[in-house]
Order: structure tokens, then C-alpha cells, then sequence
């Protein structure tokens, strides 16, 4: 009877020997996914990021060129500073046209346009068929800002989003709005 036990006992250590072999194996696995992911992560924001970059206009009526013929920033253009980059989002001036904008900010003018009321930016994202997890709501409420600050869209109290209102004329009866 002690060699039966004896055998269970050798085939019990084996059995653990090698789940804590499979354990540590997991974990190595685990460490090597989260670096992938985060690779991956990185690879999707650059390939976005470039897309974005080179699918904005070359060039806005009305703002001054550098030498190699990219719009500039207004204030760098002026010798006020150094040059920034490519200007997306031109400030809104009468008659010009959404069409100038990339398409991700036209995109955005539209929902804001179609909804009729002030939106949040969550709000904004879920109706344009955007993710709505808070770091891209973040980077959705940059570019709302943007456009605000440039006069196509009007920012309200509470983080509320809409279109300015426009006088017959099309300027904005309050300046900055």
C-alpha cells in the first residue's frame, strides 16, 4: 500500500510542478499582450494622426502662407511668433463655407446642425458614431473647442456645444460667438 501512496504523492508534485510552470508561463503572456496592445494603441493614434494631417486642405483663402506654401497660424504669419503648422480649422468669416474644414470637423458642425439644441460633447460623440470613452469624448471636446474658438460653433455654460446664432448679414451678433 505505501508505493500506491508514494506514486500519488511523486504524480501530485508533478501535477503541481507543472501548473506552477503553466502559471508563470500566463503571466509571461499576459506581460507580452498588454505590450502588444500598447503598441498597437501607439500605431492606431500615428496612423490616425497622419491620415488627419494629410487629408486637411493644403492651403485656406485668406491666411498667410510660409515658404513652403502651407497655411500659417494669422499671428506667425505676421511675424508674431514662430510658425505653428497647418491651420485645420480657419476662423469663420462670413461666406465662407463648412467645406474647408477637414471632414472630421465637418462631420462634427453637422450633428450640432441636425440636433437643433446645445449638445455635450458625450452627446455629440454618440451621435456621430464616435467612441464615448472619456479620453476620446477629451479629444472630442478639444476640437469642439477649436471650432468654437474660431467662430463655427458657440460654447455655451455647462460645456454645452451648438451653432452661433447669425445675424441676415451672417455675422455673429456677439463678437467672438
Amino acid at each position: 500500500m505505501g508505493s500506491l501512496i508514494e506514486e500519488l504523492k511523486r504524480q501530485e508534485e508533478a501535477a503541481r510542478a507543472e501548473a506552477d510552470r503553466l502559471r508563470s508561463r500566463m503571466e509571461q503572456l499576459a506581460r507580452d499582450l498588454a505590450q502588444a496592445e500598447e503598441r498597437v494603441s501607439r500605431l492606431v493614434i500615428a496612423r490616425e494622426e497622419v491620415t488627419r494631417v494629410l487629408g486637411e486642405p493644403p492651403g485656406q483663402a485668406g491666411l498667410a502662407g510660409g515658404p513652403d506654401g502651407l497655411a500659417r497660424e494669422p499671428e506667425a504669419a505676421a511675424g508674431q511668433g514662430p510658425p505653428i503648422g497647418v491651420v485645420a480649422v480657419p476662423p469663420w468669416r462670413a461666406g465662407l463655407e463648412a467645406s474647408v474644414l477637414p471632414q472630421a470637423y465637418q462631420d462634427l458642425l453637422e450633428v450640432v446642425a441636425d440636433a437643433g439644441h446645445p449638445l455635450r460633447a458625450a452627446e455629440i460623440a454618440a451621435a456621430a458614431g464616435l467612441a464615448t470613452g472619456k479620453a476620446k469624448v477629451e479629444g472630442l471636446r478639444s476640437k469642439l473647442k477649436r471650432l468654437a474658438g474660431r467662430g463655427w460653433l458657440a460654447e455655451e455654460p455647462g460645456g454645452l456645444f451648438t451653432l452661433p446664432a447669425r445675424t441676415v448679414a451672417g455675422e455673429s451678433p456677439k463678437p467672438g460667438r
